[in-house]
């Protein structure tokens, strides 16, 4: 967690709020091939794109 607050606290002092939609869209990502390894959501996932 202290990660997230130093990434928070960069993000706020830097001004660079642009960047959150980016780390948002690579975490849903990330999470999305987690999820598609082997399990019967993979077809469906597969169809999106």
């Amino acid at each position: 967690m202290s990660f997230l607050s130093e990434l928070w606290e960069f993000l706020k002092e830097r001004k660079k709020f642009w960047l959150l939609p980016i780390i948002v869209m690579m975490v849903l990502f990330g999470g999305l091939l987690v999820l598609s390894q082997g399990s019967a959501v993979a077809p469906f996932i597969y169809t999106i794109f």
